[in-house]
């Protein structure tokens, strides 16, 4: 019996991403993979596909880790933007890709990690960003403006039901967003969204972490509670002389948007802070059906304490890296 050829290596590290809802330890298995590999010989470095892990001074509130916490490993893509910008998944897409191409440059393995669905794909897959047209735009919003939100939503679904479950209803920009590219090249917003099948990157590694709903209820509510404690108030405070009112991406952002209403006196803090949970909880339920949808995910339970050697040992097999 003939040997079996062994597969080519890949010519540059492989891209390993890391997704996932929020509050299923994301981060932290990020990080144990980069150490265990640079431990071997390996070295890795993280790329940040979380939209609000962007702004600068966004910390607290997006469960950003510590330079301190991050154990010398670099990590790219991260407090890039000022919170008066406007967030663009189109640039986000260019710069995640060339810091990526640069890390692989090196030698190194990029691990992209981060729960804001459309960014992930907008890097792991050939999404392509339509052009905007301003009557286009500017007639959705005048609708907005006189048949509100609910039209708006119900002419989505019926028109791209992926599109319309992907979104949060509360984004008017993307619902826009949405409206305007079907309209500009009639066909589906979601179309873009399902590209699976064409990959950016050949070998890419796709992990996602998931945990029992009622275990990452009660950690999600006890981490907005955490956040209150270590000045979450205080870093909104502090972001509003700059600009982060007029932010009109980062001024919606869940807990900053409750926070900002807070200190207007729009809230209390207890209603701020339980708007902020069921927020966080909803948005949770987004992520799992968002990721749910790849098929190439290899899922991984939080509670494995061996999540991070089974990462290991698959990108170890993709470069044919030996121990």
């Amino acid at each position: 019996m003939a040997a079996q050829a062994m597969p080519t290596p890949l010519a540059l590290p492989p891209l390993v991403a890391v997704v996932g809802a929020t509050g299923t330890g994301k981060s932290n298995l990020a990080l144990s993979v980069a150490r265990e590999l640079g431990e071997s010989g390996v070295p890795a470095e993280i790329v940040n596909a979380d939209a609000m892990q962007l702004y600068r001074g966004m910390d607290i509130g997006t469960a950003k880790v510590p330079k301190s916490q991050r154990g010398g490993i670099p990590h790219h893509v991260f407090d890039i933007w000022e919170v008066t910008r406007e967030a663009s998944v189109a640039d986000y897409q260019s710069i995640a890709r060339a810091a990526i191409r640069d890390v692989q440059s090196r030698g190194a393995v990029p691990v992209l990690v981060g729960g804001s669905g459309l960014y992930v794909s907008a890097v792991l897959y050939e999404f392509e960003f339509p052009g905007t047209d301003p009557a286009v735009r500017a007639r959705l919003e005048q609708r907005l403006e006189q048949e509100g939100i609910e039209v708006l939503l119900a002419d989505l679904a019926a028109k791209d039901p992926l599109a319309a479950a992907a979104i949060d209803p509360k984004n008017t920009r993307r619902v826009i967003r949405a409206l305007e590219v079907i309209e500009v090249t009639g066909t589906p917003f979601g179309a873009g969204l399902d590209a699976e099948h064409r990959p950016w990157q050949e070998g890419t590694l796709v992990f996602g972490l998931h945990r029992d709903r009622e275990a990452l209820v009660k950690i999600l509510d006890s981490r907005v509670l955490t956040m209150w404690e270590e000045g979450f108030v205080e870093e909104v405070r502090g972001l509003i002389p700059a600009g982060l009112e007029q932010g009109p991406t980062a001024s919606r952002a869940i807990g900053y948007q409750q926070v900002l209403e807070y200190l207007a006196g729009q809230l209390s803090e207890q209603d701020a802070i339980e708007s902020t949970q069921a927020l966080t909880r909803r948005y949770a339920r987004r992520q799992v059906s968002w990721f749910r949808r790849d098929q190439h995910t290899v899922w991984l339970d939080s509670e494995d304490t061996e999540a991070p050697q089974h990462v290991v040992a698959a990108i170890r097999a993709a470069h044919h890296v030996t121990p």
